[in-house]
């Protein structure tokens, strides 16, 4: 039997929220603005996202918890749903996702499986990367050029077949 052996990297860049440029800045600063007004009574883990189209639109969500789980909605899932229902001709050049939450995790917060997917189906809907900027409280952020970074083995259709693979 013979086996084949895939491989794939992912990028991610770890930089000090003092060297972002100032779109950076104030995109993670809406981000903010947005995690202040999650609701989240159960988990406490407020998250945050804002999207910054071509045109300069700023688009921001939060999660939005429900007692019937799994009915709420993450953050990332909002802003961009809401872009895309909002100002479904115009691209998303970046994507910042944030949580103020004590429990989220330094250099290792990240988009759920569904976000990511979410997140990846915007790049191939448009043609083009979609900068993600992910930060927990006003510490370090984590920095990727494309989705596929955060989910390589991704759902994606290919001439009109939907298969799994890594872009």
């Amino acid at each position: 039997m013979k086996y084949e052996v895939m491989e794939t990297s992912c990028k991610l860049t770890l930089i000090d929220a003092a060297d972002l440029t100032k779109q950076e800045s104030e995109l993670l600063t809406k981000a903010h603005e947005a995690a202040a007004k999650a609701y989240a009574p159960y988990s406490g883990f407020r998250v945050g996202s804002a999207v910054r189209l071509k045109s300069g639109q700023i688009v921001m969500g939060s999660n939005q918890e429900n007692i019937a789980y799994p009915s709420g909605l993450c953050g990332e899932r909002v802003a961009l749903f809401a872009a895309g229902a909002q100002f479904p001709d115009e691209e998303i050049e970046a994507l910042a996702v944030v949580s103020p939450s004590p429990v989220a995790v330094e250099k290792a917060f990240l988009p759920c499986g569904g976000c990511r997917q979410v997140i990846l189906e915007s790049e191939t809907r448009q043609s083009t990367k979609i900068k993600i900027l992910l930060q927990v409280r006003n510490e370090v952020v984590l920095v990727s050029e494309s989705a596929i970074n955060l989910i390589p083995f991704a759902f994606n259709v290919k001439n009109g077949a939907l298969r799994a693979d890594n872009h």
